[in-house]
């Protein structure tokens, strides 16, 4: 059966983001996911997942300065302490707020450094990061996002991340596969879903273009809900999508799901 996760950082915007968790579980969603919890103190997200009855299913390691443009540091050299120390603080959030998963974005590819300073610093960044949340019983992901959306993002397929895992060598790693993403890059979305189902340790949806709801573009969703239904993926699907007009009036792909 489909657990569904309501992305608190693209869902319900119209709205406070605390006043988010009562929405969420009102339109029927159990679980919710947002990208960064670490502006707010950990004691009130728990008592908002606890009053609202709702797992956390995923939040991002600090990703850096996001303001100025950055999107992940684990594959720039010179960062590996502020790195460390963002793993630190994650794992902090998902004890105190029960979630098994942490995702990781890598970055942007720097200047300056060669193809191979680049790939060794991320690889043991990744290694440390595996090992760290393997102790708490945590699983790290990492995400594929297309270069469209963020020009110059260091990792973008679902091949290369399996690589990089490869190279990791650590059994405490896999991919947040990301269907508007991967739909924008490569395609092959069933295909690749089910080959690499081991591989996935998180979905997210969103439809293409505009990464509006379910219905609302290309990707044949009943289609691809009935594929993941029946594979062997058992984990959330995250709903990281924009909603074309307010999320609430957008909902109505999810009726059959709740």
């Amino acid at each position: 059966m489909l657990r569904f996760s309501a992305n608190l950082s693209m869902l319900f915007l119209e709205y406070d983001f605390l006043d988010r968790f009562e929405k969420a579980a009102a339109c029927g969603f159990k679980g919710v996911e947002f990208m960064f919890p670490y502006g707010i103190e950990s004691d009130v997200l728990k008592k908002k997942l606890t009053e609202n009855h709702l797992e956390h299913t995923l939040h991002n390691l600090p990703a850096g300065d996001w303001a100025a443009g950055e999107r992940g540091i684990a594959c720039i050299p010179g960062r590996e302490a502020e790195f460390r120390e963002g793993i630190a603080e994650a794992i902090r959030y998902a004890r105190e707020l029960g979630n098994k998963k942490i995702n990781c974005l890598v970055g942007k590819t720097p200047q300056g450094y060669s193809p191979e300073q680049i790939h060794n610093t991320l690889v043991d960044n990744l290694r440390y990061a595996a090992d760290a949340l393997e102790k708490e019983n945590i699983l790290l992901l990492i995400e594929p996002i297309n270069h469209f959306d963020i020009p110059g993002f260091h990792l973008t397929g679902t091949h290369q991340a399996l690589a990089l895992i490869d190279d990791v060598g650590s059994g405490n790693i896999k991919i947040q596969y990301d269907i508007y993403h991967m739909q924008r890059m490569e395609g092959e979305l069933s295909q690749t879903m089910t080959s690499f189902a081991d591989s996935i340790g998180h979905l997210q949806i969103a439809d293409n273009p505009r990464r509006g709801e379910p219905g609302t573009g290309e990707i044949n969703y009943e289609y691809l809900f009935n594929v993941i239904d029946k594979s062997p993926y058992d984990g959330w699907v995250g709903c990281e999508y924009k909603p074309l007009t307010t999320t609430e009036a957008g909902i109505g792909w999810f009726n059959r799901y709740r």
